[in-house]
């Protein structure tokens, strides 16, 4: 699987289906964030969703590399 390609997936935001146009990698990274803090993706992208100022897809990406950031500086201390 190639992570750079962009993949539509199908999410459920507070009762509503909708999509999503996000890399693999941006998606798989969303996956273990998911899991680490317990919770389903579908609920997580909620979370996103009502934080966003704009597009949902590129707040998933501005959310994901936040989250990276933070451990890369949590690893660095």
């Amino acid at each position: 699987m190639n992570e750079g390609e962009i993949r539509k997936r199908s999410v459920l935001i507070a009762g509503h289906r909708t999509s999503v146009s996000v890399e693999n990698a941006f998606w798989h990274a969303l996956l273990a964030i998911a899991k680490a803090r317990g919770v389903s993706v579908n609920q997580l992208i909620t979370g996103i969703d009502r934080e966003r100022g704009g597009n949902l897809s590129s707040a998933i990406r501005l959310f994901v590399l936040a989250e990276t950031m933070k451990a890369s500086d949590r690893a660095t201390e």
